[in-house]
C-alpha cells in the first residue's frame, strides 16, 4: 500500500528511518568513545568544547569536574545511549572529522536515497531533524556510499536549535524556522513518542518500520507506518 501525501517539505529523522541503528552504535559510538579524551585534555578552550563541557558540569551539577570526569559522564551516557546535547556536541566533532579523513562513510538504507532524490526533483524540500548535532548530520549526508547528499537538504535540526524531539515545541519550532505551515510538513521517524510530538503540532506523520530495528517490535501506535521509503509518495501540489 503506498501512503500519499501532499506536503511543501519532508523532514527526515536518521537513526531507524533513513539508515541502521546498528551502524551508529556499532561503528561510531566506539570511535568517538576512543576519541573523547584527546577531545578534551587537548582542545578544550575551543570555544564548541569549552561550551559543551560547560553543559556536562552543569547537567551533571559538578561545576569542577576535570577532563577525566566529563569523560567518564560521556561514556556513560553512551551507554545509555542518552540524547545529551553535549554528547552529541562532541560526537559531531569527531565524527565530523573522522568522516573528513576518510576513516568513516555513512549509512543509508537502499531505498533512502533514489526517493529522496525523486522528491527533492519534484521540488518537495527536505530537511533533517536528528539528535546528532548538527555538524554530525552535515557529515554524514555529505559522506555517503553515494557521494555528498548535502545539495539535496535544505537544513539541519537537532535538539540544540530546535529542541528534545518528544516535545510538539520543537516541531512549531521548526515549521516556523523553515517557513512551511505544519499542514504542508511530513515527518518520517521508527520513534512513536516523536511521532506523537509532531502531529500534536499539526504536522503529518509516519512511521517508518524496518525489520532490526529497535522499535521495530514496539510499533509506531496509531499512525501510519512504512517499511520503505518506496512505500511514501509525495508531492507538493494538492492538485
Amino acid at each position: 500500500m503506498t501512503l500519499r501525501y501532499a506536503v511543501d517539505a519532508v523532514v527526515l529523522d536518521i537513526e531507524g528511518t533513513t539508515s541502521a541503528t546498528g551502524f551508529v552504535v556499532d561503528v561510531l559510538y566506539p570511535y568517538s568513545r576512543d576519541r573523547f579524551a584527546d577531545l578534551l585534555s587537548q582542545r578544550a578552550d575551543e570555544p564548541e568544547v569549552a561550551r559543551a563541557i560547560a553543559q556536562v558540569r552543569e547537567l551533571t551539577g559538578e561545576p569542577d569536574a576535570d577532563a577525566a570526569a566529563i569523560e567518564k559522564t560521556l561514556n556513560a551516557w553512551l551507554d545509555e545511549d542518552r540524547k545529551a546535547t553535549p554528547l552529541k556536541t562532541l560526537q559531531g566533532i569527531v565524527w565530523a572529522e573522522g568522516f573528513a579523513r576518510g576513516d568513516l562513510v555513512s549509512h543509508f538504507y537502499a531505498d533512502v536515497v533514489p526517493q529522496l532524490r525523486a522528491w527533492h526533483a519534484a521540488g518537495v524540500r527536505l530537511y533533517v531533524y536528528s539528535s546528532g548535532s548538527v555538524a554530525a548530520q552535515r557529515a554524514w549526508f555529505t559522506n555517503s556510499p553515494e557521494g555528498d547528499l548535502t545539495s539535496l537538504v535544505s537544513g539541519f535540526y537537532d535538539t540544540e536549535n530546535a529542541g528534545p524531539k518528544q516535545e510538539a515545541a520543537s516541531y512549531r519550532r521548526i515549521a516556523s524556522a523553515t517557513g512551511v505551515e505544519p499542514s504542508r510538513l511530513l515527518f518520517l521517524s521508527d520513534r512513536p513518542g516523536e511521532l506523537d510530538a509532531a502531529r500534536e503540532a499539526g504536522w503529518h506523520a509516519v512511521g517508518v518500520r524496518r525489520p532490526g530495528e529497535p522499535y521495530f517490535a514496539q510499533g509506531v501506535g496509531d499512525h501510519a507506518q512504512a517499511g520503505s521509503f518506496d512505500e511514501i509518495t509525495v508531492s507538493g501540489s494538492t492538485a
